[in-house]
């Protein structure tokens, strides 16, 4: 269902894995849960990859139509981290047992494995595929990157056999994106489990600057993710004249489901029901009825701030 050229669909373990053990690759012409369903079922697939947005509409999908996705064992997801809510959603909606990916096309893959238990495969994006990956977790306000404590949030810096040092005759990027000793500076929050999986917390650049006070998107994503009317939802930040930037939420609602004053209701006290700060609550609610998305299909918060900032200008 993904680019066949994406990294991820070709070689995590994707389409040079499958082949490598003489398994059949199923390729679909589109990836839309209908034409995947019809797939799964006509070539009995045990294993799928899919990016959250798919992940989604998969679940939403299945939902309503009960499909035969008997022979689907695994169900891998990743390109982006997928919320924990949704997680929980994908082995008693469809049937099958998820696997974290959390890579990037740099280097560095983590997966969950078969054996790992329940609460980490749902609340973790795993632990290196490689024991020779090596993983540094620092302070990302700190100009001498110092490690954190184990346990404790902070920027990803990585170093591996399958790791780049560089970039092809760009050396501002390299200033920017490896340290002196060669690792690569991921852009990921993440904190280490006691068992060497990471769970992403965010971007260094996910965090809304409200008035002083920082937000995280995942804080106000993630209790969106998990209402029903809801099939993705993207927090942003918007400038502001008074607060800086005030926190928007966008919202792609289910199918069927009416955009109007009620929903964003809903929504608001969904919100303070899961326990969010007060401060923390959206300042603004839009729905989309789809998002613009990248060409491996992953939200593209760019183009959402961009398409946001302009229908916020144009409005009286």
């Amino acid at each position: 269902m993904l680019p066949a050229g994406h990294n991820f669909a070709m070689s995590s373990p994707g389409i040079l894995g499958v082949l490598h053990v003489g398994g059949t690759v199923v390729l679909a012409r589109d990836p839309s849960p209908r034409t995947s369903f019809a797939l799964i079922a006509q070539e009995r697939v045990t294993l799928a990859s899919l990016v959250p947005p798919l992940a989604q509409a998969w679940l939403s999908s299945a939902r309503r139509r009960r499909p035969d996705l008997d022979s689907l064992e695994v169900l891998q997801v990743g390109g982006a981290k997928l919320a924990d809510a949704v997680a929980e959603e994908i082995g008693p909606v469809l049937g099958a047992r998820v696997q974290q990916v959390f890579g990037m096309a740099e280097g560095l893959v983590n997966y969950t494995r078969d054996d790992d238990p329940d609460e980490v495969v749902l609340g973790s994006q795993g632990r290196p595929i490689s024991e020779h990956d090596e993983i540094r977790i620092v302070d990302p306000d700190d100009p001498d990157e110092r490690e954190v404590t184990d346990g404790e949030e902070g920027a990803l810096l990585t170093r591996g056999p399958y790791t780049i040092r560089g970039y092809y005759r760009c050396d501002v990027a390299d200033r920017d994106s490896f340290t002196e000793d060669g690792f690569y500076r991921t852009g990921d929050l993440v904190r280490r489990l006691p068992s060497g999986h990471l769970v992403v917390t965010g971007r260094a650049k996910d965090q809304i600057n409200r008035a002083g006070e920082k937000i995280a998107t995942d804080e106000v994503e993630e209790p969106l993710l998990a209402h029903p009317d809801v099939l993705d939802a993207v927090a942003l930040g918007l400038p502001d004249p008074y607060l800086g930037e005030r926190l928007c939420v966008v919202v792609q609602p289910e199918a069927g489901v009416a955009t109007d004053e009620a929903l964003t209701a809903r929504l608001l006290d969904h919100l303070r029901d899961t326990g969010l700060a007060t401060w923390k609550l959206p300042d603004d609610v839009h729905f989309l009825t789809s998002f613009p998305i990248t060409h491996v299909g992953k939200n593209s918060r760019r183009e959402l701030r961009t398409l946001l900032t302009s229908q916020l200008q144009e409005t009286p």
